[in-house]
């Protein structure tokens, strides 16, 4: 007698569960190697200070965290050295660098994601630094009492360093503002996972504490210029 014959049918689960596990989540470094590098303006700085506040604070408080674009000096559009950048924007540099005589201050605050990039940095600024002072301002291998010494014994122009032992230096009156002309932002630079400094949530905080507890102020006052290298 004739038998019937059954197909199996493959399970169709297993191999959807299989597709699954072998599909990765994009990662930042993915996005961004196939995306061209943009240079940084101020409306991107803005919409970050109200992406962080808008859901916390009131429409009164967001206005009080607002910068006009007259706050910023003119961004770098990718194709200056560092020190090509900073004499761009401060054409009168050695005129400050002269005048400046104060103690626990810098005339130029410049800040980035790590201390071997404020090396770096700080290497690449010697055209335009010529013979004045900076100081290293972050945390790897420098206790914050012997920056605060430093600080009160001498006269600095330049302080180069991360946003968080900035703000702890400001904090503990270490580090005074007020005759602070210049904040730079080293806001296009990637690292090697190809992350910006806003790129990494712990820095983008600080930075943006920073900010809020004096820079934002001090750029409404009109003493402190903005830029975004």
């Amino acid at each position: 007698q004739p038998t019937e014959c059954f197909l199996s049918q493959p399970e169709e689960k297993q191999e959807s569960t299989v597709k699954a596990k072998r599909r990765k989540k994009k990662k930042i470094s993915d996005i961004l190697e196939k995306s061209a590098p943009k240079p940084g303006v101020p409306a991107d700085l803005q919409n970050l200070l109200s992406q962080h506040f808008g859901e916390n604070r009131s429409v009164i408080e967001i206005e009080e965290l607002t910068l006009s674009d007259s706050c910023f000096l003119p961004a770098n559009d990718l194709t200056h050295s560092f020190s090509s950048y900073l004499k761009e924007i401060c054409p009168k540099w050695a005129k400050l660098r002269k005048n400046h005589k104060e103690k626990k201050s810098v005339v130029m605050l410049v800040i980035c994601s790590s201390a071997l990039r404020s090396l770096e940095l700080i290497k690449s600024m010697t055209a335009f630094k010529g013979d004045c002072r900076v100081l290293k301002l972050f945390a790897k291998h420098i206790k914050i009492k012997e920056q605060m010494n430093m600080l009160e014994k001498g006269v600095f122009h330049i302080g180069v360093g991360t946003p968080g032992r900035v703000k702890a230096l400001v904090e503990q009156d270490g580090l005074c503002l007020n005759s602070t002309k210049y904040m730079i932002l080293d806001w296009n630079w990637r690292d090697q996972k190809l992350r910006r400094m806003m790129d990494i949530p712990e820095i983008k905080k600080e930075t943006i504490d920073l900010l809020e507890m004096c820079i934002i102020k001090l750029c409404r006052e009109g003493s402190v210029k903005l830029g975004l290298f």
